[in-house]
C-alpha cells in the first residue's frame, strides 16, 4: 500500500490502495456494529435484571409485611435476624451473598 504501488503500477496501484482502504473501512464498520450490538445486549440484560430485582423486592416486602401483620415475627426480631445474617460473611455491609437456607 502507498506510494510504491502508485509509482510502479500507476492507476492499478491506486486502485489496489483504494480496495485495501475500503476493506479496512468495512472491517471497522463491522467492529463498530458488533460493539453497538453488544452494548444493546448489555442494556437489555441490565434492564431485565433491574426488573427482576424489583419483583424480588415486591415479593420480599409482601412476605415480611404479611409475617409482621400476623404477628409471626416482630420488627425487632426481623432486624436482629437481618443484622446477624449480614454479619455472617464478616462484613456488615447490607448485602448477603450466601445460601438462603
Amino acid at each position: 500500500m502507498g506510494w510504491g504501488r502508485t509509482l510502479f503500477l500507476g492507476d492499478i496501484g491506486n486502485r489496489l490502495d483504494i480496495e485495501d482502504t475500503e476493506h479496512d473501512i468495512q472491517q471497522l464498520k463491522r467492529k463498530i456494529a458488533g460493539e453497538q450490538n453488544s452494548k444493546a445486549s448489555q442494556d437489555r440484560i441490565i434492564k431485565q435484571l433491574v426488573n427482576e430485582n424489583a419483583q424480588v423486592k415486591l415479593y420480599l416486602a409482601s412476605i415480611v409485611r404479611l409475617m409482621l401483620s400476623k404477628g409471626s415475627i416482630t420488627k425487632q426480631e426481623l432486624e436482629i435476624m437481618v443484622d446477624a445474617i449480614d454479619a455472617e460473611d464478616g462484613i456488615s455491609d447490607g448485602m448477603f451473598h450466601g445460601d438462603i437456607v
